[in-house]
């Protein structure tokens, strides 16, 4: 193990003051002058809250989507090509990559660094409190602007408030709300169809997943790959301890929020464990039983269990006596806890790594998960 002590990655979301407010810097100089050269012809380029998403009936809380902790977030002086994108897809260990249009414009008289891209592609790529939050996403689709709530003291935005822009274009945009956007040093993002409208700069950054992979040795190969010109600044630090919120004791009653059904289930089913360890999984897996399978291998319901290994651990959870019910959360997500349990994910950094591996035999999901977990405990 590479980092007995420590876990390697930290979700960006914990770091203050790493240079990530840098890569905003550079993406707010680089859209400047590629807006100017877009002119002229040249190449373009969980505090405490409740889920409130539906996932399965008598049970809120899912997040549709699968969600992508992002690494890096690179820029290229008239911005990223499709060359450029193949060229990052194709180097070893990156799982995803998502190319924003942005600029650095004038929102109520207060400059903004301001992101675009379409909600399916962006959504999995922010924050868990974000990414579950209906509201955001609406206020999203209908072209409105959502800002960090900092941007929005800054900008004095109110949420419904129209106010004038000065982007490409002169024009006017709603303030759609205030959320967790998770790079530090960005104010806001808008669909696609709005930046177009206001003229932000098209594939200004690139986004890079890579779990496989050190921070730094992916910061390199992605400079690599774009050129000298490159800017890359990491998202995440090299180590994070595991020091993630425990539930002493399960609240009373059936779980009514996928929230609470990690919670309770750690607490009553793997005291010690942290319940943000089942929330990572269960995103990772099945973003909440969104994706129930049966997967390539042939896994099943909200925790991908495999058949053979649910015969062994699957339990009626929280006073079921229906036989265990694979694809049923309130019997998957206790059975998960009991067998992280089994495996020593209370005995501490190492146990804990190791029972997270014996679940899904690779390092990377063992570092995303952890990474995952951090957020949420942070958020929650």
């Amino acid at each position: 193990m590479r980092l007995p002590n420590k876990i390697r990655r930290q979700s960006l979301l914990a770091v203050a003051g790493c240079g990530l407010a840098a890569a905003a810097t550079a993406i707010g100089v680089l859209a400047a002058g590629n807006a100017a050269s877009a002119a002229t012809g040249a190449r373009g380029g969980i505090v405490p809250a409740r889920l409130t998403a539906q996932g399965p009936p008598g049970l809120a809380g899912a997040t549709p989507t699968h969600l992508i902790v992002p690494d890096v977030i690179a820029s290229v002086p008239g911005g990223v090509t499709k060359a450029d994108l193949a060229r990052i897809k194709n180097l070893g260990g990156v799982r995803a990559v998502l190319a924003v249009d942005g600029a650095r414009i004038r929102v109520n008289g207060t400059r903004l660094t301001v992101l675009a891209a379409t909600a399916s592609a962006l959504r999995p790529w922010t924050p868990p409190a974000t990414a579950s939050s209906p509201g955001v996403w609406s206020a999203f689709g209908a072209g409105h602007l959502i800002t960090t709530a900092q941007a929005a003291a800054k900008a004095r935005l109110a949420r419904g408030g129209d106010y004038p822009v000065a982007a490409a274009v002169r024009a006017r945009i709603t303030e759609g709300g205030t959320a967790l956007l998770g790079v530090t040093g960005v104010d806001g993002v808008v669909n696609q169809a709005e930046g177009k409208k206001l003229g932000l700069v098209r594939n200004v950054a690139v986004l890079v997943n890579a779990p496989a992979l050190s921070v730094a040795a992916l910061a390199a190969q992605v400079k690599a790959a774009l050129g000298a010109g490159a800017r890359v600044v990491p998202l995440v630090p090299d180590t994070v301890t595991t020091d993630l919120p425990v539930d002493p004791m399960p609240a009373a009653g059936r779980p009514a929020s996928y929230l609470q059904l990690f919670q309770e289930s750690a607490a009553s089913y793997c005291p010690g464990l942290s319940w943000t360890v089942l929330a990572a999984i269960a995103q990772i897996e099945s973003a909440d039983g969104q994706h129930t399978g049966p997967s390539t291998a042939g896994a099943l319901g909200p925790m991908q269990f495999l058949p053979s290994t649910w015969a062994v651990w699957g339990i009626n959870g929280f006073g079921d006596t229906s036989p265990p019910d694979i694809m049923n959360p309130f019997d998957a997500v206790p059975s998960a806890a009991r067998l992280l349990c089994a495996n020593g994910a209370t005995s501490g950094v190492q146990g804990l790594r190791q029972a997270i591996f014996a679940y899904n035999h690779a390092n990377w999901y063992v570092d995303e998960v952890l990474t995952l977990a951090s957020e949420y405990a942070r958020e929650y």
